[in-house]
């Protein structure tokens, strides 16, 4: 184990396990979607509905949610499609668990995706339950003609590349999409629609959460122009994409579906997790483990070192007299230059933060609730008052790893990264910060 403490690294991954745990997408179904009889009700709402049901799971904890709604369903589960990553794929019985590309969309999501529509459009009189969850918008592919599947695939690694918001990316995809902005909606064709959503993203706005399937979206095609003029991608992004957005900024091609649109009658949508329960659940474990949790105001977001920079001033400035947990959320964004080196923004976070927290008694972990940080095997990194010192002695500099956006080699050669393995859910990222000592775990 590095210099840090041992057992506070060992305490910081209970933290994040508790984390985890408060937002286990099956549970979180089971507790949301009840049986009143012959009905199905979702707690908490005047939601009910009775008879036939098609489940519609999409996202990083599909197969979990699939399976939990599955068994309150009981017969009267029609059949179903869960769209999920590779590592999370297994059986469920009556339901069609099928692989999609995530970061980036793959043939098989665009292939799962036909399979979810044919699936809609067999069962015209079933109601349809969709179970949403963050890694949505990259899984259910299906562009609208002439926009193809590598057409979509390089405005994604655009999009990725310039550092645009999540909500700026699923703004442009809604647009490509036949699926997304709504168009779950359309393909229910006014029978009873019901989502189930897991947030990922600031706000829980289910028109930002896997680019709002089934949800109005109030973005238009002006607003897809915008961006692309922001970030400079006019030169990045195929024509066919290019010119959708302009024939669509001319009126001259339908919109998504917009707030107040009659189809929106028969839908609710609920949202039953997020990173605040996350962090609630880990400021619970921090108190029971003898720390005093602080939890910013403000979900983190924008560039990930303005925002690391920001997170380690305000733990290094705040008073404090008995040992401390410092929490945050939230998502930030790269912006990636020529020939990047590996990491995510997690452990990039952790790496910005590096310089504030030298010399200090602070400890520091950012981890993806997802387990995945970027194209990694890690979920993020450790970082503590000794970490820059440390690099030094191997031979690696901080400012220059940072720099090349080469966190992850980093990292790996102190033995900091954090490699929890998938999670099976996602409700962003959580920063925690433990400062002071407690008694050693037991």
């Amino acid at each position: 184990m590095p210099d840090a403490t041992p057992h506070i690294r060992q305490l910081l991954a209970r933290l994040f396990a508790a984390s985890v745990r408060a937002v286990d997408p099956a549970a979180l179904v089971a507790q949301r979607l009840l049986r009143d009889g012959p009905r199905v009700v979702i707690s908490d709402t005047s939601t009910s509905w009775s008879g036939l049901t098609l489940i519609a799971a999409v996202g990083k904890a599909a197969i979990p949610m699939a399976e939990s709604a599955a068994a309150t369903l009981g017969s009267d589960l029609a059949s179903g499609v869960a769209i999920a990553p590779r590592a999370g794929l297994r059986p469920i019985a009556e339901i069609n668990c099928l692989e999609g590309g995530h970061p980036l969309p793959s043939v098989d999501g665009e292939r799962a995706t036909r399979r979810l529509m044919t699936l809609l459009a067999s069962h015209p009189n079933a109601a349809v339950l969709a179970l949403i969850s963050g890694g949505a918008s990259s899984l259910m592919v299906q562009p609208t003609p002439p926009v193809t599947l590598d057409d979509k695939i390089a405005t994604t690694a655009a999009l990725l590349a310039c550092g645009a918001s999540i909500q700026e990316f699923n703004t442009v995809r809604k647009h490509l999409s036949q699926v997304k902005g709504g168009g779950l909606v359309r393909l229910a064709h006014g029978r009873p629609l019901v989502a189930l959503i897991l947030s990922d993203v600031i706000g829980d706005d289910p028109a930002d959460i896997g680019s709002g399937p089934t949800a109005a979206d109030p973005t238009t095609f002006a607003d897809v122009y915008q961006i692309v003029q922001r970030y400079g991608l006019s030169a990045s992004l195929p024509s066919t994409v290019l010119d959708r957005i302009e024939a669509g900024q001319r009126g001259e091609l339908d919109e998504t579906l917009k707030p107040g649109a009659a189809e929106l009658g028969a839908v609710s949508n609920v949202v039953i997790g997020s990173n605040a329960g996350a962090l609630r659940a880990a400021a619970a474990a921090a108190y029971a483990a003898g720390y005093e949790p602080i939890v910013a105001d403000e979900p983190l977001s924008g560039d990930t070192t303005a925002a690391a920079r920001t997170f380690a001033a305000w733990i290094t400035r705040v008073p404090r007299l008995l040992p401390t947990c410092f929490l945050a959320g939230g998502e930030t964004t790269v912006s990636l230059g020529p020939n990047p080196g590996r990491g995510g923004r997690n452990q990039e976070f952790a790496l910005a933060c590096s310089a504030q927290l030298a010399g200090s008694d602070i400890v520091l972990l950012s981890a993806g609730t997802d387990g995945v940080d970027g194209p990694t095997d890690a979920a993020g990194a450790f970082v503590d008052g000794s970490t820059s010192a440390r690099a030094r002695t191997r031979g690696c500099d901080p400012s220059d790893a940072l720099a090349a956006h080469d966190s992850y080699r980093f990292f790996a050669a102190l033995g900091d990264l954090f490699q929890p393995g998938p999670t099976s859910t996602n409700v962003m990222d959580i920063k925690i910060a433990l400062v002071g000592s407690a008694p050693p775990i037991a």
